[in-house]
């Protein structure tokens, strides 16, 4: 559960040669369609809100595993999480956003809807982000398997649409998306 909290820099390595926790590294610069706006995932987080705020004052190092309190706190914190704040002065925008894709329906021409997260293993390999850093994405046309592993760019309408799915609750939606391939290297 913490581990959604802190985005690891490196908790396990993948075929893709990407570790859980990594985030999208900058990418050489190429300007957004005419009318779109880039975003970065702290634009998605009112100012102010951290989701850090609903551990303060609370001795971790009191609580064990087994500690009722630590279960209470832990579910708590889920909800909280779940129901995090979105900025509503961004529904309605064109923008674009690099993240990684958990898939939520595939068939065998594609990825059609998935979940966009800002780091890599979200949702999968850790617990999922606060709904404020999870983006709902239906596709306009179907990204093909072998480019839904790597990160991604998604361009279209944003709205402040919550979507409660088995892999996690998102605070936004992208309908009709555009999803392009976003230039990063393979480490060596």
């Amino acid at each position: 559960m913490l581990a959604c909290l802190t985005a690891p820099a490196a908790l396990a390595q993948s075929p893709a040669e990407l570790r859980v926790g990594e985030k999208v590294a900058a990418a050489p610069v190429k300007p957004p369609p005419s009318g779109v706006a880039d975003l970065q995932w702290d634009d998605l987080m009112p100012k102010g809100w951290s989701a850090r705020k609903a551990l303060e004052g609370v001795d971790l190092a009191s609580l064990s595993d087994n500690d009722p309190r630590a279960s209470r706190l832990l579910d708590k914190l889920r909800q909280d999480l779940d129901r995090a704040p979105v900025v509503p002065a961004l529904d309605g925008r064109r923008v674009r956003i690099a993240g990684f894709v958990v898939t939520l329906e595939r068939s065998d021409k594609g990825v059609r809807e998935f979940l966009l997260v800002p780091y890599f293993g979200a949702c999968i390999h850790t617990p999922p982000p606060p709904a404020n850093q999870i983006v709902h994405v239906l596709a306009a046309a179907p990204v093909p398997p072998e480019k839904a592993i790597f990160p991604v760019w998604v361009i279209g309408t944003l709205k402040t649409v919550a979507a409660v799915t088995a892999e996690g609750a998102a605070g936004y939606r992208i309908a009709d998306a555009q999803v392009e391939e976003y230039p990063w290297r393979r480490r060596r």
